[in-house]
Formats: structure tokens, C-alpha cells, sequence
């Protein structure tokens, strides 16, 4: 039978990132995330409800994490359910803790701001990576009064290329990852 462990969330730290690192050097980064959830009640009262969720990020996702986000930062989360059990010490009794294993994150809003209600549109949005996010920048308007945004009338428009990195000496689509 075929299995699926997939979760995706949208939230905002609820703590600044701790990073440590194992006795190998791999990075390890704990991170909280609250996620909203908005609903109407069958009485039509608009209701709130926050979900709190642990997440473990690892190797270099988990020090850009560590590097970029603090607390009350939008934030993206790719990942896996990591069930986690054990005996408590104090009372003997059986315990157990679900949280997710981020794969993959994306920043959400700008850096600036710091928090806000999730979402984009701060130009930062985009994967992690070695290098600080940048600002990206916008096309130019057209000049008052060009019909059509300046290109000839018949002409199919062309998508933009996207920025090169000057320190790749391969086009994006070339890289293995």
C-alpha cells in the first residue's frame, strides 16, 4: 500500500530559531510556528483558533533559519509528521509529541517588518540559500499614453528572463537540485 507523509503550513515564528549542532556538525534548528485558523460559528460570531506546532529543521535550511528569522516572522514550512515517544521520568508514564521535520522553507514578507500576518509580498519570498535574500526589483511602467505596453501590435508577449547569479557559472535550470 502506498504511503504519504506530506505537510504544508503557513505561520509565524513564535520564538526566535535555536540553533545547535550534533557531535558529526550538523546543524539542528528548533523553531515554534503558530498557524490561525479563521471559521464562522453556526451562530454566524466570527472565531480564532491558534495551532502551535514544533518544528526541526536540519543541515544548512536549519542555519539559514537560525540566520534570517526571528520571532513573529511569516514563514513558509515543507515537510514531514515526526512522532516522537518516550517514558517520563518523573511519573512513568508513557508520552508521546507530534512535530514536523522541515524539508524545505520559504520566507514570507520582508525583512523589515519582521512579522505581520503572513503572506507575501515584501519581495523576499523565495527558497532558502546561501546568500541574504535581495530585494527584487520591478519592470519599468510604459510610457504615458503607449498602447499595449510598448511592443509592437501581433507580437506575442515574452516572458522575462529571470536574474542570473554572477557566482554560478551554469544557467538555473543546469543546477542537480
Amino acid at each position: 500500500m502506498a504511503s504519504l507523509n506530506k505537510v504544508m503550513l503557513i505561520g509565524n515564528c513564535t520564538r526566535d530559531p535555536e540553533i545547535r549542532y550534533t557531535p558529526k556538525g550538523t546543524a539542528v534548528t528548533e523553531l515554534g510556528l503558530a498557524v490561525n485558523r479563521r471559521y464562522s460559528a453556526d451562530n454566524g460570531e466570527r472565531r480564532e483558533e491558534v495551532t502551535f506546532i514544533d518544528v526541526t529543521l536540519w543541515g544548512k535550511t536549519a542555519e539559514v533559519a537560525a540566520q534570517y528569522l526571528k520571532k513573529g516572522r511569516p514563514l513558509f514550512v515543507e515537510g514531514r509528521l515526526r512522532l516522537d515517544s518516550w517514558d517520563d521520568k518523573q511519573t512513568g508514564q508513557k508520552r508521546s509529541k507530534l512535530s514536523v521535520v522541515g524539508e524545505n522553507i520559504e520566507f514570507l514578507g520582508s525583512r523589515e517588518n519582521g512579522g505581520g500576518e503572513g503572506g507575501g509580498g515584501g519581495g523576499y519570498d523565495r527558497e532558502y540559500s546561501d546568500e541574504p535574500p535581495r530585494q527584487q526589483s520591478r519592470p519599468a511602467r510604459p510610457p504615458q499614453g503607449q498602447q499595449g505596453g510598448g511592443r509592437p501590435q501581433g507580437r506575442p508577449a515574452q516572458a522575462p528572463k529571470p536574474p542570473v547569479d554572477p557566482d554560478l557559472d551554469v544557467e538555473g535550470d543546469d543546477i542537480p537540485f
